[in-house]
């Protein structure tokens, strides 16, 4: 087929299971280089990561993520308009609407997590942050009501996704996906009892600056994910992510951390019953 990248091998699985805390296995990428969930977590257990966060994005994802969910038990979900699709929807006159959908799927209790939901100032400009606020701010009065993590997306956008937490009030489990701040962010983050989850970035030979955020971080305060299929771990950057390659990271992390791999490996897992509720 066309445009189908060759899937990395499989890496030495990790001594104590964990889980990938944020997942898009509804999204292929390329389109035709999907995986069944079936296969991908079949894939993810054999390495020793047999339980996943699966996140909904917009409307179809979020009610794919939960119906999945309800499907296998080593599935929850998380439900949300991501930043980027809510002036999208505000322009077509249906923001309230779909938020009101996505409030009515945070209600199961498959769903463990509203998000991800935040700001995003890297694909949407000036004149659509206005919506992108109203639309974070509804999510974490969601997250608050319904007793569920906040799972923040933040591009480029970090004093002021600060801003909106702080002044709105977080709720009681808030976790920063993809964590792309600096140090000085990851203390801040950590101090207020926030989760930081580190995906393939962390491995890039580029991310520096974002090694020190992750040196800084407090063992109970972190959490690894793949973001697949996006954000593949070196050493296969630019070719298909999935769950599997989450081994690449922890290690990476544990390189990073001064960290046994095992010691590391048990605080993620704890750490992600305690983001969102053990399954």
């Amino acid at each position: 087929m066309s445009g189908v990248r060759e899937r990395p091998p499989a890496p030495e699985p990790l001594p104590v299971p964990v889980a990938d805390s944020h997942c898009h296995l509804d999204i292929a990428d390329p389109p035709d280089d999907g995986l069944s969930v079936e296969t991908a977590l079949a894939m993810a257990t054999a390495v020793g990561v047999p339980r996943i966060v699966q996140i909904g994005c917009d409307l179809p994802g979020a009610r794919w993520a939960v119906e999945t969910a309800g499907q296998h038990g080593a599935v929850v979900a998380g439900v949300a308009l991501h930043p980027n699709e809510a002036p999208l929807l505000a322009v077509a006159g249906e923001l309230d609407r779909a938020l009101a959908e996505i409030d009515a799927l945070a209600a199961s209790s498959d769903v463990r997590a509203v998000g991800e939901t935040g700001l995003d100032h890297y694909r949407t400009g000036p004149d659509g942050r206005d919506v992108q606020e109203e639309s974070f701010l509804a999510h974490v009065e969601m997250a608050k009501r319904h007793d569920k993590a906040l799972v923040i997306h933040d591009r480029d956008a970090h004093a002021d996704v600060l801003r909106v937490l702080h002044d709105a009030g977080p709720p009681e489990r808030v976790v920063f996906h993809c964590f792309s701040g600096d140090a000085a962010m990851a203390e801040h983050c950590a101090q207020q009892g926030w989760w930081l989850s580190f995906a393939g970035p962390v491995t890039f030979k580029n991310a520096g600056a974002l090694r020190e955020a992750l040196a800084v971080t407090p063992l109970d305060r972190l959490l690894v994910e793949t973001d697949a299929p996006y954000l593949t771990p070196m050493p296969y950057r630019g070719r298909p992510n999935a769950s599997y390659l989450v081994p690449h990271t922890v290690r990476a992390m544990a390189e990073v951390l001064g960290a046994d791999l095992e010691a590391l490996c048990t605080a993620l897992a704890a750490n992600t019953d305690d983001a969102f509720g053990p399954w």
